[in-house]
Protein backbone atom coordinates (compact mmCIF):
# COMPACT_ATOMS: atom_id res chain seq x y z
CA UNK A 1 0.00 0.00 0.00
CA UNK A 2 1.67 3.11 -1.00
CA UNK A 3 0.60 6.86 -0.19
CA UNK A 4 1.54 8.91 -2.91
CA UNK A 5 2.17 12.89 -2.36
CA UNK A 6 -0.63 14.21 -4.21
CA UNK A 7 -3.65 16.53 -3.63
CA UNK A 8 -5.86 14.18 -4.66
CA UNK A 9 -4.26 11.50 -2.93
CA UNK A 10 -4.58 13.75 0.84
CA UNK A 11 -8.11 14.33 0.06
CA UNK A 12 -8.66 10.32 -0.68
CA UNK A 13 -7.08 8.89 3.01
CA UNK A 14 -9.22 11.68 4.24
CA UNK A 15 -12.11 10.91 3.03
CA UNK A 16 -11.59 7.37 3.63
CA UNK A 17 -10.83 7.91 7.03
CA UNK A 18 -14.43 9.66 7.63
CA UNK A 19 -16.08 6.80 5.69
CA UNK A 20 -14.70 4.19 7.59
CA UNK A 21 -16.11 6.16 10.94
CA UNK A 22 -19.46 6.62 9.69
CA UNK A 23 -19.69 2.70 8.13
CA UNK A 24 -18.59 1.32 11.80
CA UNK A 25 -19.59 3.76 14.80
CA UNK A 26 -22.74 1.81 14.88
CA UNK A 27 -21.28 -1.36 15.96
CA UNK A 28 -20.51 -0.11 19.33
CA UNK A 29 -16.78 -0.39 19.44
CA UNK A 30 -16.02 3.40 20.89
CA UNK A 31 -12.53 4.79 21.64
CA UNK A 32 -13.38 7.56 24.39
CA UNK A 33 -10.75 10.07 25.54
CA UNK A 34 -10.21 8.63 28.74
CA UNK A 35 -7.10 11.35 30.28
CA UNK A 36 -6.20 14.16 28.92
CA UNK A 37 -2.84 15.81 30.54
CA UNK A 38 -1.51 19.25 29.66
CA UNK A 39 2.20 18.37 29.59
CA UNK A 40 4.47 16.23 32.38
CA UNK A 41 5.72 17.06 36.41
CA UNK A 42 7.61 14.63 38.40
CA UNK A 43 6.40 16.77 41.34
CA UNK A 44 6.26 15.24 44.82
CA UNK A 45 3.45 17.20 45.34
CA UNK A 46 0.44 15.12 44.22
CA UNK A 47 -1.62 18.53 43.65
CA UNK A 48 0.93 20.04 41.75
CA UNK A 49 -0.52 21.82 38.61
CA UNK A 50 2.83 22.88 37.25
CA UNK A 51 4.57 20.85 34.31
CA UNK A 52 7.90 20.15 34.17
CA UNK A 53 9.82 23.20 32.67
CA UNK A 54 10.61 21.28 29.35
CA UNK A 55 7.44 19.26 29.97
CA UNK A 56 7.28 20.25 25.60
CA UNK A 57 10.01 17.48 25.09
CA UNK A 58 8.85 14.80 27.17
CA UNK A 59 5.81 13.43 25.45
CA UNK A 60 4.46 10.16 27.29
CA UNK A 61 4.78 6.72 24.60
CA UNK A 62 4.43 3.53 26.24
CA UNK A 63 1.76 2.59 28.86
CA UNK A 64 1.48 -0.44 30.10
CA UNK A 65 -0.43 -1.54 33.48
CA UNK A 66 0.28 -4.23 36.63
CA UNK A 67 -1.69 -6.65 38.12
CA UNK A 68 -2.89 -4.03 40.50
CA UNK A 69 -3.79 -1.62 37.59
CA UNK A 70 -0.82 0.57 38.01
CA UNK A 71 0.04 2.66 35.24
CA UNK A 72 3.20 2.29 34.10
CA UNK A 73 4.75 5.08 31.15
CA UNK A 74 7.59 5.96 29.21
CA UNK A 75 8.57 9.70 28.10
CA UNK A 76 11.60 8.81 25.98
CA UNK A 77 14.27 10.89 25.99
CA UNK A 78 14.44 11.54 22.20
CA UNK A 79 14.30 15.18 22.01
CA UNK A 80 15.83 16.42 25.03
CA UNK A 81 17.53 14.51 27.65
CA UNK A 82 16.81 16.29 30.93
CA UNK A 83 13.71 14.79 31.65
CA UNK A 84 13.78 13.91 35.64
CA UNK A 85 12.85 9.99 34.47
CA UNK A 86 12.35 8.17 31.26
CA UNK A 87 10.14 5.48 33.14
CA UNK A 88 7.73 6.22 35.77
CA UNK A 89 4.35 5.62 37.38
CA UNK A 90 1.27 7.70 36.09
CA UNK A 91 -1.33 8.77 38.94
CA UNK A 92 -4.84 7.55 36.51
CA UNK A 93 -7.23 8.49 39.15
CA UNK A 94 -6.32 12.34 38.08
CA UNK A 95 -7.54 14.01 34.64
CA UNK A 96 -6.47 17.06 33.04
CA UNK A 97 -3.31 19.40 34.49
CA UNK A 98 0.31 18.38 33.90
CA UNK A 99 0.75 14.27 33.68
CA UNK A 100 1.87 13.31 37.82
CA UNK A 101 4.87 11.26 37.96
CA UNK A 102 6.66 9.14 39.86
CA UNK A 103 10.02 8.14 38.41
CA UNK A 104 10.56 4.33 38.84
CA UNK A 105 12.60 2.83 40.21
CA UNK A 106 13.84 6.30 41.55
CA UNK A 107 14.76 9.38 39.89
CA UNK A 108 18.73 8.52 40.54
CA UNK A 109 17.77 4.85 38.74
CA UNK A 110 16.91 7.05 35.65
CA UNK A 111 20.12 9.81 35.99
CA UNK A 112 22.02 9.75 32.34
CA UNK A 113 24.86 11.10 34.19
CA UNK A 114 25.30 7.74 36.28
CA UNK A 115 27.16 4.68 35.30
CA UNK A 116 25.24 3.55 31.87
CA UNK A 117 25.37 -0.12 32.38
CA UNK A 118 23.07 0.57 35.40
CA UNK A 119 20.76 3.53 35.32
CA UNK A 120 18.15 3.82 32.82
CA UNK A 121 18.62 6.28 29.84
CA UNK A 122 16.13 6.37 27.06
CA UNK A 123 13.29 4.10 27.67
CA UNK A 124 10.76 4.25 24.94
CA UNK A 125 9.44 0.06 24.97
CA UNK A 126 9.23 -2.40 28.21
CA UNK A 127 6.91 -5.11 29.40
CA UNK A 128 5.12 -5.31 33.06
CA UNK A 129 5.60 -9.42 33.73
CA UNK A 130 2.20 -10.08 35.85
CA UNK A 131 3.39 -13.45 36.04
CA UNK A 132 6.63 -13.22 37.64
CA UNK A 133 6.27 -9.78 39.30
CA UNK A 134 8.64 -8.13 37.10
CA UNK A 135 9.23 -5.10 35.00
CA UNK A 136 11.29 -5.23 31.93
CA UNK A 137 12.91 -2.39 30.80
CA UNK A 138 14.40 -1.63 27.48
CA UNK A 139 17.21 0.67 27.55
CA UNK A 140 17.81 2.68 23.75
CA UNK A 141 20.93 3.54 25.70
CA UNK A 142 21.91 7.03 23.55
CA UNK A 143 19.56 10.17 24.47
CA UNK A 144 18.94 13.35 21.97
CA UNK A 145 22.52 14.83 21.30
CA UNK A 146 24.51 11.82 21.34
CA UNK A 147 25.86 10.51 17.82
CA UNK A 148 26.28 6.78 19.61
CA UNK A 149 25.41 5.21 22.74
CA UNK A 150 27.68 5.17 25.33
CA UNK A 151 29.40 1.38 26.28
CA UNK A 152 26.67 -0.66 28.32
CA UNK A 153 23.84 1.69 27.43
CA UNK A 154 21.93 -0.59 25.56
CA UNK A 155 20.38 -3.13 27.66
CA UNK A 156 17.39 -4.70 29.57
CA UNK A 157 16.74 -3.89 33.27
CA UNK A 158 14.47 -6.53 34.95
CA UNK A 159 13.05 -4.91 37.74
CA UNK A 160 10.99 -6.20 40.81
CA UNK A 161 7.40 -4.53 40.60
CA UNK A 162 7.15 -4.07 44.49
CA UNK A 163 10.32 -2.70 45.08
CA UNK A 164 11.84 -1.60 41.98
CA UNK A 165 15.24 -3.86 42.97
CA UNK A 166 17.35 -4.67 39.69
CA UNK A 167 17.18 -8.16 39.69
CA UNK A 168 18.92 -8.65 36.40
CA UNK A 169 20.45 -6.55 33.82
CA UNK A 170 21.15 -7.84 30.54
CA UNK A 171 23.60 -5.73 28.32
CA UNK A 172 22.97 -5.45 24.38
CA UNK A 173 25.84 -3.97 23.00
CA UNK A 174 27.33 -6.91 21.70
CA UNK A 175 24.02 -7.48 19.54
CA UNK A 176 22.96 -3.78 19.06
CA UNK A 177 25.18 -1.23 16.95
CA UNK A 178 25.48 1.77 18.86
CA UNK A 179 24.79 4.29 15.95
CA UNK A 180 22.69 2.57 14.09
CA UNK A 181 20.09 0.90 16.29
CA UNK A 182 16.92 1.94 17.33
CA UNK A 183 15.66 -0.62 20.05
CA UNK A 184 12.20 0.10 20.08
CA UNK A 185 9.99 -2.19 21.76
CA UNK A 186 9.92 -5.74 23.80
CA UNK A 187 7.94 -8.85 24.45
CA UNK A 188 8.81 -11.48 27.13
CA UNK A 189 7.67 -14.98 27.25
CA UNK A 190 7.49 -14.68 30.92
CA UNK A 191 7.49 -18.55 31.57
CA UNK A 192 10.60 -19.50 29.55
CA UNK A 193 11.86 -15.44 30.44
CA UNK A 194 12.97 -15.16 26.90
CA UNK A 195 12.36 -11.28 25.79
CA UNK A 196 12.23 -10.51 22.14
CA UNK A 197 13.39 -6.72 20.92
CA UNK A 198 12.22 -4.90 17.92
CA UNK A 199 15.48 -3.01 16.73
CA UNK A 200 13.84 -0.76 13.95
CA UNK A 201 17.67 0.51 13.15
CA UNK A 202 16.43 4.29 12.65
CA UNK A 203 19.60 5.68 13.71
CA UNK A 204 20.50 4.18 10.20
CA UNK A 205 18.13 4.90 8.07
CA UNK A 206 17.75 4.75 5.07
CA UNK A 207 19.33 1.73 5.12
CA UNK A 208 17.86 0.56 8.57
CA UNK A 209 19.69 -1.82 10.53
CA UNK A 210 16.77 -3.53 11.78
CA UNK A 211 16.43 -7.20 12.73
CA UNK A 212 15.18 -8.94 16.33
CA UNK A 213 17.21 -9.34 18.84
CA UNK A 214 16.47 -12.55 21.65
CA UNK A 215 17.15 -12.37 25.02
CA UNK A 216 17.63 -14.67 27.59
CA UNK A 217 17.07 -14.30 31.13
CA UNK A 218 18.48 -17.19 33.03
CA UNK A 219 22.06 -17.14 30.36
CA UNK A 220 22.00 -13.42 30.55
CA UNK A 221 22.92 -14.08 27.36
CA UNK A 222 21.40 -12.37 23.61
CA UNK A 223 21.25 -13.45 19.73
CA UNK A 224 20.45 -11.06 16.76
CA UNK A 225 18.28 -12.92 14.02
CA UNK A 226 16.49 -11.87 11.00
CA UNK A 227 18.82 -8.68 10.38
CA UNK A 228 17.84 -6.56 7.48
CA UNK A 229 15.43 -9.17 6.59
CA UNK A 230 12.89 -7.79 3.97
CA UNK A 231 10.28 -8.42 6.67
CA UNK A 232 11.25 -6.20 9.61
CA UNK A 233 12.72 -3.60 7.20
CA UNK A 234 10.99 -0.16 5.77
CA UNK A 235 8.34 -1.06 2.19
CA UNK A 236 9.86 0.83 -0.77
CA UNK A 237 7.48 3.34 -1.86
CA UNK A 238 5.46 3.17 1.66
CA UNK A 239 5.13 6.77 2.95
CA UNK A 240 4.18 7.69 6.77
CA UNK A 241 0.55 9.18 6.85
CA UNK A 242 -1.14 10.59 9.81
CA UNK A 243 -4.92 12.99 9.82
CA UNK A 244 -4.37 12.84 5.96
CA UNK A 245 -0.76 14.23 5.72
CA UNK A 246 2.57 12.76 5.17
CA UNK A 247 4.96 12.53 8.23
CA UNK A 248 7.72 14.74 7.98
CA UNK A 249 7.50 15.99 3.92
CA UNK A 250 11.47 16.25 3.01
CA UNK A 251 12.50 13.91 5.06
CA UNK A 252 10.30 11.30 5.69
CA UNK A 253 9.84 9.15 8.18
CA UNK A 254 11.56 5.44 7.91
CA UNK A 255 10.93 3.07 10.60
CA UNK A 256 11.47 -0.46 10.17
CA UNK A 257 10.00 -3.29 12.40
CA UNK A 258 8.06 -1.19 15.42
CA UNK A 259 5.03 -2.90 17.55
CA UNK A 260 6.40 -6.74 18.89
CA UNK A 261 4.10 -8.97 20.45
CA UNK A 262 3.73 -12.18 21.74
CA UNK A 263 0.30 -14.80 21.90
CA UNK A 264 -0.82 -15.18 25.43
CA UNK A 265 0.60 -19.32 24.53
CA UNK A 266 3.98 -17.51 24.06
CA UNK A 267 3.93 -20.08 21.28
CA UNK A 268 3.69 -17.05 18.01
CA UNK A 269 5.47 -14.13 18.11
CA UNK A 270 4.07 -11.03 15.87
CA UNK A 271 5.65 -7.83 14.22
CA UNK A 272 4.19 -4.94 12.33
CA UNK A 273 6.26 -2.20 10.36
CA UNK A 274 5.77 1.40 10.57
CA UNK A 275 6.67 2.58 7.16
CA UNK A 276 4.79 -0.43 5.56
CA UNK A 277 1.12 -1.50 6.04
CA UNK A 278 1.76 -5.59 6.63
CA UNK A 279 1.76 -7.54 10.01
CA UNK A 280 3.61 -10.94 10.33
CA UNK A 281 4.01 -13.35 12.06
CA UNK A 282 6.65 -16.37 13.67
CA UNK A 283 6.53 -19.39 15.79
CA UNK A 284 8.72 -17.97 19.20
CA UNK A 285 10.26 -21.91 19.29
CA UNK A 286 12.06 -20.91 15.71
CA UNK A 287 13.23 -17.60 17.39
CA UNK A 288 14.08 -19.25 20.92
CA UNK A 289 16.20 -22.06 19.38
CA UNK A 290 20.17 -20.78 18.82
CA UNK A 291 20.87 -23.92 16.69
CA UNK A 292 18.39 -22.72 13.86
CA UNK A 293 19.83 -21.51 10.89
CA UNK A 294 18.69 -17.74 9.82
CA UNK A 295 17.06 -19.69 6.31
CA UNK A 296 14.95 -21.81 8.39
CA UNK A 297 13.78 -18.65 10.42
CA UNK A 298 13.43 -16.78 7.63
CA UNK A 299 11.03 -19.82 6.18
CA UNK A 300 9.26 -19.74 8.89
CA UNK A 301 7.95 -16.28 8.61
CA UNK A 302 4.39 -15.44 7.70
CA UNK A 303 2.24 -12.37 6.54
CA UNK A 304 -0.77 -12.16 8.14
CA UNK A 305 -2.15 -9.44 6.07
CA UNK A 306 -2.37 -5.73 5.22
CA UNK A 307 -3.73 -4.09 8.28
CA UNK A 308 -4.66 -0.77 6.08
CA UNK A 309 -2.42 1.74 7.46
CA UNK A 310 0.44 2.77 8.76
CA UNK A 311 1.08 1.38 12.73
CA UNK A 312 3.13 1.80 15.56
CA UNK A 313 2.35 0.00 18.96
CA UNK A 314 0.70 -4.09 19.03
CA UNK A 315 -0.52 -6.14 22.15
CA UNK A 316 -2.93 -9.14 22.24
CA UNK A 317 -5.57 -9.92 24.04
CA UNK A 318 -6.19 -13.23 26.58
CA UNK A 319 -8.22 -15.01 23.40
CA UNK A 320 -5.08 -14.49 21.28
CA UNK A 321 -6.32 -11.53 19.37
CA UNK A 322 -3.79 -9.11 17.85
CA UNK A 323 -4.61 -5.21 18.20
CA UNK A 324 -2.53 -2.67 16.35
CA UNK A 325 -2.69 1.26 16.54
CA UNK A 326 -3.16 2.72 13.34
CA UNK A 327 -1.76 6.31 12.70
CA UNK A 328 -3.09 6.15 9.35
CA UNK A 329 -6.54 6.17 10.31
CA UNK A 330 -6.54 7.27 14.05
CA UNK A 331 -8.15 3.68 15.84
CA UNK A 332 -7.14 0.18 16.19
CA UNK A 333 -7.20 -2.42 14.20
CA UNK A 334 -7.63 -6.06 15.49
CA UNK A 335 -6.09 -9.26 13.75
CA UNK A 336 -7.80 -12.69 14.88
CA UNK A 337 -5.72 -15.25 14.09
CA UNK A 338 -8.84 -17.91 14.53
CA UNK A 339 -10.12 -15.97 11.51
CA UNK A 340 -7.81 -14.23 9.55
CA UNK A 341 -9.69 -11.69 9.75
CA UNK A 342 -8.14 -7.94 9.97
CA UNK A 343 -10.76 -5.28 11.17
CA UNK A 344 -10.52 -1.56 11.74
CA UNK A 345 -12.24 -1.66 15.16
CA UNK A 346 -12.56 2.25 16.20
CA UNK A 347 -11.12 5.33 15.21
CA UNK A 348 -11.67 8.94 16.35
CA UNK A 349 -10.43 12.28 14.45
CA UNK A 350 -9.67 13.64 18.05
CA UNK A 351 -6.79 10.91 18.36
CA UNK A 352 -3.06 11.56 16.91
CA UNK A 353 -0.16 9.11 16.66
CA UNK A 354 -1.64 6.22 18.53
CA UNK A 355 1.25 4.73 19.90
CA UNK A 356 1.12 2.51 22.85
CA UNK A 357 -1.79 -0.03 23.60
CA UNK A 358 -2.05 -2.27 26.68
CA UNK A 359 -4.97 -4.26 27.84
CA UNK A 360 -5.93 -3.43 31.86
CA UNK A 361 -6.79 -5.97 34.10
CA UNK A 362 -10.39 -4.84 33.90
CA UNK A 363 -10.98 -5.60 30.34
CA UNK A 364 -10.15 -2.49 28.95
CA UNK A 365 -7.92 -1.24 25.74
CA UNK A 366 -6.09 1.82 26.57
CA UNK A 367 -3.68 3.94 24.39
CA UNK A 368 -1.28 6.62 24.47
CA UNK A 369 -1.63 9.11 21.93
CA UNK A 370 0.80 12.52 22.09
CA UNK A 371 1.47 13.73 18.81
CA UNK A 372 4.75 12.42 18.81
CA UNK A 373 5.24 13.12 15.23
CA UNK A 374 4.73 16.39 15.39
CA UNK A 375 6.90 16.40 19.11
CA UNK A 376 9.58 15.16 17.14
CA UNK A 377 9.24 17.68 14.23
CA UNK A 378 9.69 20.43 16.79
CA UNK A 379 5.74 21.63 15.36
CA UNK A 380 4.64 21.46 19.05
CA UNK A 381 5.12 24.92 20.93
CA UNK A 382 5.69 24.73 24.48
CA UNK A 383 2.49 24.70 26.39
CA UNK A 384 0.40 23.40 23.91
CA UNK A 385 0.98 19.80 24.39
CA UNK A 386 -1.51 17.41 24.64
CA UNK A 387 -0.81 13.75 25.96
CA UNK A 388 -3.64 11.71 26.48
CA UNK A 389 -5.07 8.39 27.05
CA UNK A 390 -7.90 6.80 25.11
CA UNK A 391 -9.54 3.61 25.72
CA UNK A 392 -12.31 0.83 24.65
CA UNK A 393 -13.82 -1.49 26.37
CA UNK A 394 -13.48 -5.01 24.27
CA UNK A 395 -15.35 -7.28 22.53
CA UNK A 396 -17.66 -4.23 21.32
CA UNK A 397 -17.43 -4.90 17.78
CA UNK A 398 -16.79 -7.02 14.93
CA UNK A 399 -14.77 -3.90 13.05
CA UNK A 400 -14.83 -2.53 9.29
CA UNK A 401 -12.13 -4.87 6.71
CA UNK A 402 -8.95 -2.93 5.77
CA UNK A 403 -10.66 -2.99 2.25
CA UNK A 404 -13.02 -0.95 3.38
CA UNK A 405 -10.25 1.47 4.61
CA UNK A 406 -9.20 2.70 1.44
Amino acid sequence: MTFPLTKRAVIAVSAAAAMVQSAWSADGAVLERWRSYTGVTWSACAAAKTPFRNSVNAPIAGIHFDAGGRAFVSTPRLIAPDAPATLSILDTSLDGGPARLTAFPSEEGNAIHAAPETSLRNVLGFHIDRRNGWLWALDMGFVAGEAEAPAGGQKIVVYALDSGRAVKRIPLDAVADRKGSFLNDIAVDEVRKIAYISDSGLRSAPENSAGIIVADFLSGTSRRVLHRHRSVLPEPGVKVVSHGYEVWPGNPLTLGINGIALSPDAQTLYWTVTTGPHAFSIPADVLANAGASEEVVSSAIKPIGDVGGNTDGIVTDSRGRLYMTDVTHNGIVRFDPMTRAMSLLAANDGISWPDTPAVTPDGFLVLTASRLNEHFAGAVKAGNERYELWRMRLDQSNGASPAAMR
